[in-house]
C-alpha cells in the first residue's frame, strides 16, 4: 500500500505521537504502517527492526515525509560513538538514542554537529525500578536520583533531548529548563497492560507533566484497530495540550 507524500504539516500535534514499530519483519511494519495511514506521522525504529531490514526502512518512511526515531542506545568507546553518529545521521533520521554517559553524550554530539539528527540521551530504562537499579549495583542512588543526575549532565553537554519515565519529566524540565525535548516510554492509556513496564502513565499525565513526545508501541501495534488506537491517543493529546 503506498502513502500519501504530503509534506506533514509544521507544528502538527500528531508528531507528539511517537509509535514504536516493535514487529519482527519490515513486511510488518510496511503492513502496519499503511493500517495506521495518516493517523501517525512518527515512527520509532528499535533493536528487533532495526537488525532485521530497519535502516532501509527507515529511508522508505523519510522518503513519505515520516518522522523517525532510531532507538539504537548507543553506548561505546568514544570514537566509534561519534563515529556511528556521524553515519546514522546521513539517513535523514530525526532523533537518535544513546545512553546518558557524559562521554558517549558528548561523541554523540560531536558527530551529529552540522546536522539536522537530534540527540536524546536515555537516563534509566523504564522497565528499571529502584531494586533493578540495586542489583544492577547502584545501591546507593534511587531511579528518580539518577534519572536527575544523568539530565544535568545532559543539559550541560548541550543535548537535544532526554528520555525519561513520564512520572520523572516534571522534575527533569526542571532540570534541563524549557527548550530541551523530553521523550517518554511506558505511555499506557487507561485499561491497557502495562506489560514489562514498570513506571508508566496515561498520554494525558505524560502531557500534563511536561513530554514533548510520548511513545506508544504495544497499544497500537497489539490493537485490532491500529489507526483507531492512534487517533484516540492523538486526540488525548490534544486534549491534554490545549
Amino acid at each position: 500500500m503506498s502513502l500519501p507524500t504530503n509534506p506533514i504539516p509544521a507544528g502538527d500535534i500528531r508528531d507528539k505521537l511517537i509509535i514504536g514499530l516493535d514487529v519482527a519483519s519490515v513486511e510488518e511494519a510496511r503492513a502496519l504502517v499503511g493500517r495506521i495511514g495518516e493517523a501517525g506521522t512518527f515512527y520509532k525504529i528499535g533493536y528487533q527492526l532495526a537488525y532485521a531490514g530497519g535502516f532501509d526502512f527507515a529511508r522508505e518512511l523519510i522518503g513519505q515525509c515520516k518522522k523517525v526515531f532510531l532507538d539504537l542506545k548507543l553506548h561505546d568507546i568514544g570514537n566509534t560513538v561519534e563515529e556511528g553518529v556521524r553515519s546514522v545521521a546521513k539517513l535523514g533520521a530525526t532523533f537518535l538514542t544513546v545512553h546518558a554517559y557524559p562521554q558517549t553524550m558528548r561523541a554523540a554530539m560531536a558527530g551529529k554537529a552540522g546536522t539536522d539528527l537530534k540527540i536524546l540521551a536515555v537516563t534509566v530504562l523504564t522497565s528499571y525500578d529502584d531494586n533493578d537499579l540495586v542489583e544492577a549495583g547502584y545501591a546507593s542512588i534511587s531511579a528518580a536520583e539518577l534519572v536527575a543526575r544523568r539530565a544535568g549532565q545532559a543539559r550541560d553537554l548541550g543535548v537535544d533531548g532526554i528520555v525519561c519515565a513520564a512520572t520523572e519529566a516534571e522534575r527533569v524540565r526542571s532540570i534541563v529548563g524549557p527548550d530541551c525535548l523530553i521523550v517518554t516510554p511506558g505511555i499506557r492509556p487507561a485499561g491497557t497492560d502495562a506489560g514489562d513496564q514498570k513506571r508508566i502513565v496515561t498520554p494525558t499525565e505524560g502531557i500534563r507533566l511536561g513530554a514533548n513526545h510520548l511513545v506508544v508501541a504495544r497499544p497500537i501495534v497489539k490493537a485490532a484497530d491500529p489507526r483507531a488506537a492512534a487517533e484516540a491517543i492523538v486526540r488525548e493529546i490534544a486534549q491534554s495540550a490545549a
